[in-house]
């Protein structure tokens, strides 16, 4: 009967302990509000290589929301590189035009694989005017992440 007691009492303070530790848990949870940008810079390169409308816009969207974040204000450097089928987003008549400059004019570098325009034989007067070019965007994102770079495929 003592060890059924003993076994009982165990159960029980163990059920408290688990239950105080779960609300600690949600309360501090409350409390978190993200990580701190402790870095003086932090630099990420968008790969593009889907022509999705749905894609291109989630990635605009995304550079966007991170140029926005407070933690990150004058800390951080972005690219977007575009290459494959994502190359469709930069194309003269595009509907991303203005959105494209946009990211340009808050000091996105907004880059074009030329690898991918030979291999279409794409000419570079069908694409807008105001991009930079890379000789490969595989190339650009190994040379980034082996700079440090954060590479983000949307």
């Amino acid at each position: 009967m003592r060890q059924k007691f003993i076994l009982l009492a165990f159960i029980a303070i163990a059920c408290l302990t688990t239950q105080t530790h779960a609300q600690e848990a949600l309360e501090q949870n409350k409390l978190y509000n993200g990580a701190q940008a402790t870095e003086q810079v932090y630099k990420a390169i968008y790969q593009m290589d889907n022509g999705s409308p749905e894609i291109i816009k989630k990635t605009i969207r995304n550079i966007n929301n991170l140029l926005k974040d407070p933690r990150l204000k004058g800390k951080v450097q972005i690219e977007l590189v575009a290459f494959s089928c994502g190359t469709e987003a930069y194309r003269k008549g595009s509907e991303y035009e203005e959105a494209i400059k946009g990211l340009i004019n808050q000091g996105v570098i907004v880059a074009q694989c030329l690898n991918t325009l030979q291999e279409r034989k794409i000419n570079k007067s069908e694409l807008y005017d105001f991009l930079a070019y890379v000789p490969t965007g595989n190339g650009e994102l190994l040379i980034r992440a082996n700079e440090g770079w954060t590479i983000i495929k949307p």
